[in-house]
């Protein structure tokens, strides 16, 4: 159940309930406020734990915030408000399954809850942190979530009031682990909140409420920006495509943004490797994932020039499977792959091809082994592909959807996917022009070793978009730049601690990794490391991110244990060069250079076996 236990947990922004025995785990030392589970019937009761002094800011209470609705003439309705003190915490612990860890060490701040419908049935909330410094920035922080997960992201909010911003999160329509999606089954509605209208209704009325609490004019700007990762990436992309005025600029991580290609691709991953049992010759077991990760790092990682257990160019390494499968002579079979194993590997890495051979998706990149075991360990496929197909797209009421004994998903799955979309949750909208016309700027990023969300999508989506711009690579460049994080996994940290590549930049989840009273990077909170400052820098300045520097520690969820290494990440297609002479491990030994490339549409890898 290690498997089941992370993606409830940290693989999409619910990481705050790692177990010790997952291969990410780490440990918070705050304990979550433990509450009764709300069924969505009677509003919740918060308490936000306090030190020292309440917030002194005169309108944090309900009679004041509930006169601003009245006067924007909405239905919705004020749930909870609570002052925060300096230092002190708020969340709603263990009643928000997602997200049961309450930041801590919060500025001065009032903690707001607004349910937007009546009906129990159909109704989605949002939470807003009113900081009381609001006025030297006047900046909305905006933040995803993660997988198929219904609740507050009240930890990544946390990043907005150090930053002297507001922030807002939605809970997309329903309460649920990012696991779940019997919620959806015949609710179009619910899929919709969690597909878009729970994100937009959420930042339109959001925006709405925070003037008028700060008593802000309406011809001052309110700079408002997102950071999300994974369904967090698709959301922030979702909303900037059909709604440019929402943001004015985004930090995207790893988006899930094409749902109906991505999540059958998933459960398409899985049968790849399924039945797990001795029936199946094609199944790779969980232990020799670690040993596809090893022979990758020995035939990839010295392919960038520099032999530093980091694999920075898998796009430029011609690796051989042939290399680990047995010989006639093998007498251990746990350190090789047999033909069908390697054929299975092979699959996995091409991606998903139809019956003609079109690229349905591209597959995971080399380095993601060892966080294969998210989609092709356990014995089923990952709910993120079944639980889609089953109660997204088929309202599957008695799972009458069997996966066993399927080698592909059909020709009419794919087209249904295409046509319907459930919940018009796909970000496939590549002309973001009136975004752009805004000044509005993106800044994408996606790890190499993420082994969930194929790092290869995103690529796939950002020459889409040049493409859709006329290859126009410069142009597209001076709003949107793209970044890969060699040694990353989904979101955030690496995968295994032989690499410990560098990986922090103030991303979504990423702060929360560290501690539930960390934000920003510790240490370098400015933006040069920081991704969110950077962006604020770009769009408010016109300072282009030519470069971030990552960060990872001795221990790489632990920022006390002392920097072990930084680098420059680079907007593609520059990339980190070494200058052949200083310290690996120190940012100032790497520059940042382009590379030839010719803009192509084909996304397969040649993998020889």
């Amino acid at each position: 159940m290690v498997l089941w236990l992370l993606l409830t947990a940290a693989t999409l922004g619910t990481f705050q309930a790692f177990a010790s025995t997952s291969p990410l785990a780490f440990s918070h030392s705050t304990t979550p406020v433990t509450r009764k589970r709300n069924l969505g019937l009677q509003p919740r009761r918060f308490q936000a734990q306090l030190e020292d002094q309440q917030t002194t800011h005169p309108r944090c209470n309900s009679k004041y915030l509930a006169s601003i609705l009245h006067t924007l003439n909405t239905t919705a309705a004020i749930e909870n408000v609570t002052p925060v003190a300096a230092n002190g915490s708020y969340g709603e612990g263990a009643s928000d399954p997602p997200y049961p860890v309450n930041p801590t060490n919060l500025p001065p701040l009032c903690a707001v809850t607004i349910k937007v419908g009546q009906s129990a049935a159909a109704n989605y909330r949002f939470g807003l942190f009113l900081p009381d410094d609001f006025s030297t920035t006047k900046r909305l922080l905006v933040v995803g979530n993660g997988g198929f997960a219904g609740g507050i992201n009240w930890l990544d909010m946390a990043a907005g009031p150090h930053h002297h911003m507001a922030a807002l999160s939605t809970d997309t329509g329903h309460n649920s682990t990012a696991i779940e999606t019997s919620w959806a089954n015949h609710h179009t509605e619910k899929k919709e909140f969690w597909g878009w209208r729970a994100m937009h209704g959420s930042v339109v009325l959001g925006k709405e409420i925070i003037r008028r609490y700060y008593e802000q004019p309406d011809n001052e700007k309110l700079w408002t920006y997102y950071s999300g990762c994974s369904t967090g990436g698709r959301q922030g992309l979702r909303e900037l495509q059909e709604f440019p005025d929402s943001f004015d600029g985004a930090l995207i991580g790893a988006p899930a943004w094409w749902t109906g290609r991505l999540n059958p691709f998933l459960m398409q991953v899985g049968l790849y490797n399924f039945p797990a049992d001795d029936s199946n010759p094609y199944h790779i077991p969980l232990e020799k994932f670690s040993l596809l990760f090893t022979e990758v790092m020995r035939q990839c990682d010295g392919v960038d020039g520099v032999q530093d257990g980091i694999v920075s160019s898998p796009d430029k390494c011609e690796f051989d499977l042939g290399m680990l499968v047995c010989s006639q002579f093998t007498t251990n079979f746990s350190e090789c792959l047999t033909i069908e194993q390697a054929e299975t590997a092979r699959k996995v890495y091409e991606g998903w091809l139809s019956e003609d051979g079109e690229l349905l998706y591209p597959g995971l990149t080399l380095s993601s082994e060892v966080q294969w075991w998210v989609l092709l360990g356990g014995t089923e496929p990952s709910p993120f592909g079944l639980g889609y197909i089953r109660d997204f797209l088929l309202d599957d009421d008695g799972k009458e959807f069997d996966w066993t004994g399927l080698s592909t998903i059909g020709k009419d799955i794919v087209e249904r996917a295409q046509r319907l979309d459930p919940g018009r949750s796909s970000a496939t909208q590549y002309d973001i022009s009136d975004f752009k016309d805004r000044g509005g700027k993106v800044i994408l990023y996606h790890g190499l070793a993420d082994g969930l969300v194929p790092e290869k999508g995103s690529w796939w989506y950002y020459n889409k978009t040049i493409d859709n711009f006329g290859g126009d690579l410069d142009g597209v460049r001076n709003f949107i730049r793209y970044f890969q994080i060699p040694g990353m996994g989904h979101c955030f940290s690496t995968p295994d601690c032989r690499p410990n590549a560098p990986w922090n930049i103030g991303g979504a989840f990423q702060p929360g990794l560290l501690g539930s009273g960390s934000w920003s990077v510790p240490g370098f909170e400015d933006a040069e490391h920081d991704g969110l400052m950077a962006l604020m820098a770009w769009s408010e300045e016109g300072k282009a991110v030519d470069k971030l520097v990552a960060t990872t520690w001795k221990k790489p969820t632990d920022s006390n244990s002392g920097v072990l290494r930084q680098r420059p990440i680079c907007p593609w297609p520059e990339k980190a060069v070494y200058d052949g002479a200083g310290d690996v491990n120190e940012a100032e030994s790497w520059e940042c250079a382009m590379e030839r490339v010719e803009l192509v549409s084909e996304m397969q890898r040649r993998v020889e076996c």
